[in-house]
């Protein structure tokens, strides 16, 4: 799962949660679903964070900007 890329990773999210919102899925398949779906969410929700972390950020410093990497931090996920 890990190997999906964003885009997959949140149609794949976006399915399970149209197969949930039926209601018409037995309780076992509603679970695994959900399971399927929580560890989804989690994998869109790092791929964001590492994608924020490597925005550079303009800093202005002695009227020249520059540029720093935004870091984000390992607690933070």
């Amino acid at each position: 799962m890990k190997d999906l890329k964003f885009e997959e990773a949140l149609a794949k999210l976006e399915e399970i949660v149209r197969q949930l919102e039926t209601g018409e899925l037995p309780l076992e398949d509603s679970l695994k679903l959900f399971e399927s779906g929580v560890a989804l969410a989690r994998l869109c929700s790092k791929k964001l964070d590492e994608a924020e972390g490597k925005i550079q950020i303009l800093l202005s410093e002695d009227g020249e900007p520059t540029r720093e990497e935004f870091a984000v931090e390992e607690d933070a996920l």
